[in-house]
């Protein structure tokens, strides 16, 4: 059990029932077209996926407290808000945040952020802790929570210690939202919790 960050095709986003518990992801994907017309913005259609078994999952297990703190000290509330307050991440620049009145997985609203702008802050992040290039590019089934929960990273980091070293479990968090805002917009796809 527990939380996990997870892509969403394009026949899931589109289909299912108003139950996010059951996988139906349609009341969101289609409140998200009207405010994004609302807006003066173009639809947002997921892109089919050639290859089916590039997905994103990732487990939401390590300690918080160092990732939230590095927060604080490098961006702004509003920045902080954008990067890790979302219930739906969507490949499409949104200078604000949308909130809708659909319950999530885990809250009574779905707030959906823009990949580019997640992006944007998470390589600042990045940039502040040194994250090494060998933290996987394209993780698919968990490959960042094995990396650095199961030795690799300690392994990088007795050879090659630097500030991302100093706490990896908020170099993992560093890493998440780096690689799933890569993930979105790599491939076209939401990425939201389960």
């Amino acid at each position: 059990m527990g939380i996990y960050l997870v892509s969403v095709g394009a026949r899931e986003w589109a289909e299912g029932d108003e139950d996010e518990d059951e996988g139906g992801r349609g009341a969101v994907a289609s409140a998200l077209n009207e405010e994004l017309e609302r807006r003066e913005l173009p639809r947002y259609e997921p892109v089919e996926e050639e290859q089916p078994n590039a997905w994103f999952e990732e487990k939401i297990s390590p300690p918080m407290d160092g990732f939230a703190a590095l927060c604080r000290a490098h961006l702004t509330p509003r920045e902080q808000e954008t990067l890790g307050e979302w219930t739906v991440l969507v490949p499409v620049s949104l200078e604000e945040e949308i909130h809708l009145p659909i319950g999530s997985a885990y809250t009574d609203t779905t707030v959906i952020a823009g990949a580019p702008q997640v992006l944007a802050l998470a390589r600042r992040l990045s940039d502040v802790i040194g994250l090494p290039p060998e933290v996987p590019r394209e993780p698919g089934n968990l490959g960042l929570t094995f990396w650095f929960l199961e030795g690799e990273a300690k392994e990088l980091a007795a050879v090659r210690p630097g500030p991302w070293s100093e706490d990896l479990d908020t170099a993992f968090y560093v890493a998440l939202y780096l690689r799933a805002a890569e993930h979105s917009l790599r491939r076209g796809c939401p990425m939201t919790y389960c």
